[in-house]
Parts: C-alpha cells; sequence; structure tokens
C-alpha cells in the first residue's frame, strides 16, 4: 500500500514527455509512412567526434575525471564561461560569478531553492517551460501566469499587476521555449528595471541562445555593472555540443547566491559530472565554428516551417524560433485529444498547449507545441502535409 504521498508532489503533473511517448504504445508505423516525432527539444545525434575523443582520453588518462569535484563546478570551466560571457555580452563577469550545474533544469531548481519557499509567488508567462512550473508545484510555490502579448513577448507593465507582496521572481525563457519568440533587448531591460524596483529576481533561462535568429549579444543585460544585484542567467550545455546525457548547465550571478546554491547542489548532486564538464570545457574551446553550423542549421529548418506553414491555411502560427513553432489547430477537439489522434490517423507525435498552461486557460485547449529541431526541411514538409490532409472535423 502506498504510504501518504506529500500533497505538492500529488498535486504535480506528470512529466508531460514520458505521457507523450506512451501515446506510442501500441501504435504501430508502416515502413513508407514513418513516424514523425516532434515532441521533445533534444538533440538525437552524438557528440561530434573531437568532443567524444576528448571525452574518451579523459576517462582512460585523468583519475581526477571518475572523481568527487568542485560542488560549483571546474574552475577552468567556471573561467571559461566568465571570460567567454563577458566578450559576447559585453559586461564584466567573474570566475566566481558562474556555476555549474548537472544540465540547465538543476539550475533553474538551485537557484529557485534559494528563492522561494512554500506560500511564495513566482511570475511565469505562459505559456510555460512545464518543468518550470513542475518544480514549483512540488515545493508549494505558487506559479503567476503572465499572459503572453503579440507574438508570445511578455510585457512588463502587464507584470507589475501582477506583483504582491508574496513574489520573490519573474522567470524568462529566450528565445522560448515552448513559444520559440526571441524576446527584444527592450524587453528584458524593461523587466530587469521592473524586478529591481520591487527587490525580485529577474532569472532568464538562455538555453537556446545559440540558436537566437540575431546577431550579436540578445540583451545588454550584463553590461549594466550592477547587473548581479537582481539578474540570474541560466544556460545549457546540452542543445550546443549534443551533450544531453552528461548532464551539464551553467548559473551566472552574484557570489552571494552561488554561495546559496552551494548548499543545495551539495545536498542535491555534490558535484556536476567530471566527464560532462570536460566536454563543455573542449567544446568551448573548439567548437565555435561547428557550433555555427549547428545554429545555421535550425535557422533553415525554422526559414522551412515558417516559409510552408500556408499548407495549413486554417492554423495559426502563434510563434517560432530556436527549436520550437507553437502553434493554434483549427479544430474543436481539445489539443490532448488532438495530439492522441494524430499519432494514429497521421504519425505526427507533438505536444498539446495544456501541457504549457494553466488548466483553467482555454488556450491551451487550442494550441500545440512542434519541436521541429531532429526533423529536417524534407520532414517538415512531409508533416504539414500529413496535417493538412486531416478532415476538416476531428
Amino acid at each position: 500500500m502506498l504510504r501518504p504521498l506529500n500533497p505538492a508532489m500529488a498535486a504535480t503533473f506528470p512529466p508531460p514527455v514520458m505521457e507523450a511517448r506512451r501515446w506510442l504504445d501500441g501504435v504501430v508505423f508502416p515502413p513508407d509512412r514513418p513516424l514523425i516525432n516532434v515532441s521533445q527539444a533534444a538533440p538525437v545525434d552524438p557528440p561530434p567526434e573531437g568532443l567524444r575523443q576528448a571525452l574518451a582520453e579523459a576517462a582512460l588518462n585523468d583519475p581526477a575525471a571518475h572523481l568527487y569535484g568542485p560542488v560549483l563546478g571546474m574552475g577552468e570551466l567556471r573561467a571559461e564561461i566568465a571570460a567567454q560571457w563577458s566578450v559576447a555580452y559585453g559586461g564584466q563577469i567573474a570566475a566566481d560569478q558562474a556555476a555549474i550545474t548537472s544540465g540547465c533544469n538543476q539550475a533553474f531548481t538551485a537557484v529557485m531553492a534559494t528563492l522561494a519557499g512554500a506560500g511564495d509567488e513566482v511570475i511565469l508567462p505562459t505559456p510555460w517551460y512545464f518543468n518550470h512550473k513542475m518544480w514549483l508545484d512540488m515545493q508549494g510555490v505558487r506559479t503567476v501566469p503572465l499572459a503572453t502579448g503579440p507574438g508570445l513577448i511578455p510585457e512588463a507593465d502587464a507584470a507589475r499587476r501582477l506583483i504582491s507582496d508574496r513574489t520573490r521572481a519573474i522567470v524568462l525563457v529566450s528565445p522560448n521555449n515552448p513559444g520559440g519568440a526571441e524576446y527584444p533587448a527592450g524587453t528584458l531591460a524593461a523587466f530587469r528595471d521592473l524586478a529591481r524596483s520591487h527587490g525580485l529576481a529577474l532569472i532568464v533561462d538562455e538555453t537556446y541562445r545559440d540558436f537566437d535568429a540575431r546577431s550579436g549579444a540578445p540583451h545588454d543585460l550584463f553590461a549594466d555593472p550592477d547587473w548581479a544585484d537582481v539578474f540570474i542567467h541560466l544556460y545549457s550545455f546540452s542543445k550546443a555540443y549534443r551533450l544531453t546525457g552528461h548532464r551539464v548547465g551553467a548559473v551566472v550571478a552574484s557570489a552571494a547566491r552561488l554561495a546559496e546554491v552551494e548548499k543545495f547542489l551539495d545536498t542535491v548532486a555534490i558535484c556536476p559530472s567530471q566527464l560532462g564538464q570536460i566536454g563543455a570545457l573542449w567544446g568551448m574551446r573548439n567548437l565555435g565554428q561547428w557550433v555555427q553550423g549547428e545554429r545555421a542549421g535550425i535557422l533553415a529548418r525554422r526559414a522551412a516551417l515558417t516559409g510552408a506553414f500556408d499548407r495549413l491555411p486554417d492554423w495559426r502560427l502563434l510563434g517560432c524560433g530556436a527549436y520550437f513553432a507553437y502553434v493554434e489547430h483549427p479544430y474543436a477537439l481539445p489539443s490532448p485529444d488532438l495530439a492522441r489522434r494524430l499519432v494514429r490517423e497521421a504519425g505526427v507525435l507533438m505536444l498539446p498547449g495544456t501541457m504549457f498552461m494553466p488548466g483553467d486557460d482555454p488556450g491551451g485547449a487550442r494550441q500545440m507545441r512542434i519541436a521541429f529541431a531532429n526533423v529536417d526541411a524534407t520532414g517538415i514538409f512531409r508533416m504539414l502535409d500529413r496535417l493538412a490532409a486531416l478532415p476538416p472535423r476531428l
């Protein structure tokens, strides 16, 4: 018999990607119509050979690669992040203002553990990244949804009206998961000013920064000499270097904040993977041009999808960028039911908008997320054609 469960955990929804994978059980896809999987935003190919060779050599020849390391990460990797980010963003970042985590999800949980507890509030724009919502639910932190405007861009003035004496932080993801929106620099600056004026933290998750369509720095938050009093930056090495299985992420924040983060990390994981950090460091030092090629490939997929979306005249493209397109479907059928039928009737697996929206927001029932990073242009066109071939009523 199951013992009593923590009510906050019981109230947290199941992992969406795992739920979607269960929809495939018992479904057979013929060879001439294989499944098109646009449900998850993660590279499916291994890292490039040079990085794999660096990992192999470290595994064989570096005894320290198999031992505990510093809780906040390898000093060399922290210094490399500080140096490269200072140049990229035009600011001043010190090595003790960077920390390494076991993936960017852990970066978020570690930071949030220092900011908010049960009964506190955190503002998340909608549609939101479901793992952020799940962590807040597990901790008994109330998520305050911030509806976004045209292009799925949040507005600081709208967020201002949601701030209460229990608000602890505002969380932004740019380029956005699930919406694909690239937040203008002015938007991020406005949220920085809002957070500072109310004594809040501004957390910006830039997991997909390497696939931003814009050239140059996406914002100037680090150029503010006092950035560390309000701004917390999150990053993932999983996407840029295909290190998903090695779980390497980063936090850039004040040294005082990271001293508190260290308590969380020491309790949860003790230290991030040594091999993963070795791979991330090698990638930062050697794969700049290769990452630009990866970015070009993602931008080509984005162009293919936006350029051919008129094949679905009754669908609406709400946002598109990085790995994602966020769309509105034309059917009366709620999106969770539509998603299941798409598996059986179109051979397409995608996630419904209800996984990214508050339960009482009717918009989620009309929305879907398309994660197109692992589908080439031909696959994108094939997916659109399959959706276009659906009957007008479902």
